[in-house]
């Protein structure tokens, strides 16, 4: 008896030339089955990549996004990857919303998008607007009153669009009581005026809705300082601390906490900390400014 053979194996390089020449549909499941057995890093990243583009231009996106959550997980800091993942992200994006508006034109999820594009484009009247004519259509949305309270906050710094926004996260707070952001702001704003108390509840309750929220345990802290209530302050911004090490601010105003509940010591340790955290801004700050002045270089 004569037995069939099974044809040859792809090797890696003929099922990466198969994906890279736009034969995606046969090249597809070779993928998967490739990547699982690479082990040169090198040769699963390119799968990968690889993966990826043939899952889009076959718009298979269960399959597009796998290979993407792999080589997240495989290189989450390689430059590369992380390039790639913009992109994929957008296309994705882009490709959601365009058949969102076939199937559903005249939904509130539309004009959200809209609402949405318009912010990023820094055409904030127009998106309070289209945020405007979601909220006639769902007042109960959560998360419409906070983004023009933020939008109204992003205009002209006005008694009036101060208390314009004010309104809007407590419309939100009342729609959804959990908006830790709302709570956020809305103590940020009674802290710039001076109005401790309230501030200290808004910032309180957004630490209890958000155990994570950093920036809410500064505000706590700070305005507890700002109040005379050291002895209290010392704990929020420890939280804080701990929480965001990276935050200049946090190790400042623990320093100050210290220093006035009498820890010197405690006091000079954050003062060290605060200026090692500002100066990792400040050269962060700079690589950011070089890398975007720098000419590119062209690759021919």
């Amino acid at each position: 008896m004569v037995f069939a053979q099974a044809p040859p194996a792809k090797s890696t390089a003929s099922i990466e030339q198969l994906a890279e020449s736009g034969h995606c549909r046969e090249a597809l499941p070779l993928l998967k089955t490739a990547i699982t057995h690479a082990t040169d890093p090198e040769t699963k990243k390119r799968l990968g990549l690889d993966g990826v583009h043939c899952g889009l231009s076959l718009h298979d996106l269960d399959s597009a996004a796998g290979f993407l959550r792999g080589l997240s997980s495989s290189f989450p800091n390689d430059p590369e990857v992380l390039y790639a993942t913009v992109h994929i992200y957008s296309d994705l994006s882009i490709r959601a919303s365009q058949k969102l508006m076939v199937s559903a034109p005249t939904s509130y999820q539309v004009r959200l998008l809209n609402g949405e594009a318009l912010e990023a484009q820094g055409k904030w009247d127009e998106a309070i607007a289209e945020y405007r004519e979601v909220l006639n259509r769902n007042p109960n949305l959560p998360g419409i009153h906070y983004r023009v309270g933020r939008l109204v906050l992003s205009g002209p710094k006005t008694d009036e669009n101060k208390k314009a926004a004010q309104n809007e996260f407590e419309e939100e707070l009342k729609v959804d009581p959990s908006n830790a952001g709302a709570e956020y702001i809305l103590g940020e704003l009674d802290r710039q005026d001076q109005q401790f108390p309230a501030a200290i509840g808004h910032f309180e309750r957004a630490t209890k809705l958000d155990a994570r929220f950093a920036d809410a345990f500064i505000g706590l802290g700070r305005s507890m300082l700002e109040d005379g209530r050291n002895a209290e302050a010392v704990a929020p911004l420890q939280m804080a601390a701990k929480l965001r090490p990276d935050n200049p601010a946090a190790h400042f105003y623990l320093s100050t906490a210290y220093r006035r509940t009498g820890h010197p010591e405690e006091a000079q340790r954050e003062l060290a900390l605060h200026e090692q955290a500002s100066e990792k801004v400040r050269q962060m700050k700079q690589e950011i400014e070089t890398g975007v002045a720098e000419p590119q270089k062209v690759v021919h």
